[in-house]
């Protein structure tokens, strides 16, 4: 597992155990995705589960907006600044 890391080059989080701001937005698209998803359906099999939260993926980073991306969807947001960063980055 350390060999990997390194080869990888990510790091462990070092903030201890109970530290909300390190998985602050992560946690929120579980829960999203638990609510808005999960909750609300009875999948009849695994891979019949596996396709609806992935469809609910998609939607969720290109159909639904956000208040925190100033009603931007995550794709919007992502790659409207990473076009404006190879601009800029080209000048």
């Amino acid at each position: 597992m350390a060999l990997i890391r390194e080869e990888l080059g990510a790091r462990f989080s070092m903030d201890g155990k109970g530290c909300w701001r390190e998985n602050l937005f992560i946690e929120r698209f579980w829960r999203s995705l638990k609510y808005e998803e999960v909750y609300l359906r009875a999948y009849a099999s695994g891979s019949d589960a596996r396709a609806c939260i992935g469809r609910y993926i998609v939607f969720y980073n290109s159909s639904r907006t956000h208040s925190s991306l100033d009603g931007r969807t995550p794709d919007e947001a992502y790659f409207t600044s990473s076009a404006a960063l190879a601009a800029a980055e080209s000048l």
